[in-house]
């Protein structure tokens, strides 16, 4: 495959069965599964010694991160999550203090309030926790499509993990050469280290 043109289709298949498998979780099974991948990346020296973590607020179809982010704060690390910038496919991180400083913002995704919280601009000792519908082996990810993580982790220098379902890991999935990998994954009964992909390391 040579261009993004033709993997899209590929892409735009495997984002419906992960979120058909998704879906398919009655609400008690999704809330069990996921505590098990929170508790276990709590449990890892990249949490523990981390100043920082940079991540998402999940959505219904997402592994939950809000105990995640709880829990961080009640540990006294500092927690930044992601606004998309208007306009374009950037997006910047702002530290919380909880979710009363977040809205409701692009793709309905809960964002933080710009006025009320302060813009991280230094990312010394963060761990940036990375969405995905699907990795794979390798660490490469399948997102949503809009591209704003794979920009941003391109300048990206800390430790980086993603959170999945062990149905939504694969051995291999389509990319691109701006698509960036993750170091390690957390499912619910296990943590990967992902794999050098041939020709060594894209990022």
């Amino acid at each position: 495959m040579n261009t993004a043109n033709d993997i899209r289709p590929v892409k735009d298949k495997l984002r419906r069965l992960s979120k058909d498998y998704r879906l398919s979780l009655s609400k008690e099974e999704k809330a069990r599964i996921d505590r098990k991948i929170e508790n276990k990346f709590l449990n890892m020296w990249q949490y523990r010694d981390a100043e920082c973590i940079l991540l998402y607020v999940s959505t219904d179809i997402e592994v939950d991160t809000r105990y995640i982010i709880e829990t961080a704060l009640k540990d006294g690390k500092r927690v930044a999550v992601p606004k998309c910038v208007e306009g374009t496919r950037n997006m910047e991180f702002y530290l919380i203090d909880g979710f009363s400083c977040l809205e409701s913002g692009m793709f309905s995704v809960l964002e933080p309030l710009a006025e009320k919280c302060e813009r991280l601009e230094d990312f010394t000792g963060a761990v940036c926790i990375v969405p995905a519908l699907m990795f794979d082996l390798s660490g490469y990810r399948l997102g949503f499509g809009k591209g704003y993580y794979d920009r941003f982790l391109a300048k990206f220098s800390g430790k980086t993990l993603g959170l999945c379902y062990n149905e939504c890991v694969k051995e291999s999935l389509p990319h691109g050469k701006y698509d960036r990998r993750v170091e390690k994954i957390v499912t619910q009964s296990k943590v990967i280290i992902t794999n050098e992909p041939k020709g060594g390391r894209n990022r």
